[in-house]
């Protein structure tokens, strides 16, 4: 029992990761981006990419698809995104649907169908094991390694958002973007920024998930679902909905599977449909939103 919640931990941890660039762009931009999962496919075959080809390290890979993934975030923000701020939320889901798409054709054209291989390191690939009486907690390494990165960045993240003056100027521009003009504050710069890392940590998802996960062209699709899970669950207002959503939703996925292996992921959306019901506005809302 305690490996089946470790286990979940570690993969709430990467739901965590992998959803909460759509929750910082939902929840601070006001901009609904379907095509997220797109730029976690695309850390995950840039990993993919470096290990095979280069002989690049897993561990440098992970970073690395995390400055291409936001430089790709940065460049469509730019010529893409930025005009569709102020359009309808209808118009928004039918483009961002429509880019991730594109990204699934570009990627079965240019490198195939088939699902892709990482070869973790060996020292990843093992496993520690704590008893506890008559329990056994068996840690797999790569779990290990998957919730220590995802508790630094939850860290930094909050860090950012809530003592800089980055996120200061964040909050304002998301606030009233006329009234942070007037103060001297470089909207676009911002918005491009903050799309462009939330791009970059779908990008680091991408590349700690792909062993977990699979890859292949379908990817975005795949787990569309649980990023808007997440997000619907945690709500926008903060960082802690989203993670105590994704722990909820990973923990009751792996027992679900393990114990009811026939239902497949119908605990997921069983939860999901009780704490809606429950909070229609997420786990975490600021007294007053709306």
């Amino acid at each position: 029992m305690l490996t089946i919640l470790f286990d979940g931990v570690a993969y709430g941890m990467l739901l965590f990761v992998l959803a909460i660039g759509l929750s910082v762009t939902l929840g601070l931009m006001n901009f609904i981006n379907l095509a997220h999962g797109a730029f976690a496919m695309a850390g995950g075959y840039v990993t993919v990419l470096l290990m095979r080809h280069y002989g690049v390290p897993f561990l440098l890979c992970v970073p690395i698809a995390f400055v291409v993934t936001a430089a790709m975030g940065a460049v469509l923000e730019r010529i893409l995104y930025r005009a569709m701020y102020d359009k309808p939320a209808l118009d928004q889901v039918l483009f961002s649907i429509g880019l991730a798409f594109i990204a699934v054709t570009i990627v079965d054209y240019s490198i195939g169908s088939s699902e892709q291989i990482i070869q973790l390191p060996q020292w990843l690939r093992g496993r520690t094991e704590l008893v506890f009486g008559d329990h056994v907690l068996a840690m797999g390494h790569y779990r290990l390694l998957i919730i220590a990165v995802c508790i630094a960045l939850t860290f930094v993240l909050q860090y950012i958002l809530t003592r800089t003056r980055f996120g200061s100027r964040l909050r304002a521009a998301v606030d009233d973007q006329r009234v942070a003009d007037g103060l001297g504050i470089n909207v676009n710069v911002i918005f491009l920024s903050t799309f462009a890392v939330g791009s970059g940590l779908a990008g680091v998802g991408g590349a700690l998930g792909s062993e977990v996960l699979g890859l292949d062209p379908t990817f975005p699709f795949k787990f569309m679902i649980y990023f808007l899970i997440v997000v619907a669950i945690g709500g926008t207002s903060s960082l802690s909905g989203p993670l105590l959503a994704s722990l909820i939703l990973g923990i009751a996925d792996v027992t679900g599977k393990y114990y009811m292996p026939k239902l497949g992921s119908f605990i997921v959306y069983a939860v999901m449909i009780v704490i809606l019901l429950w909070r229609p506005e997420g786990l975490f809302v600021k007294r007053g939103a709306r």
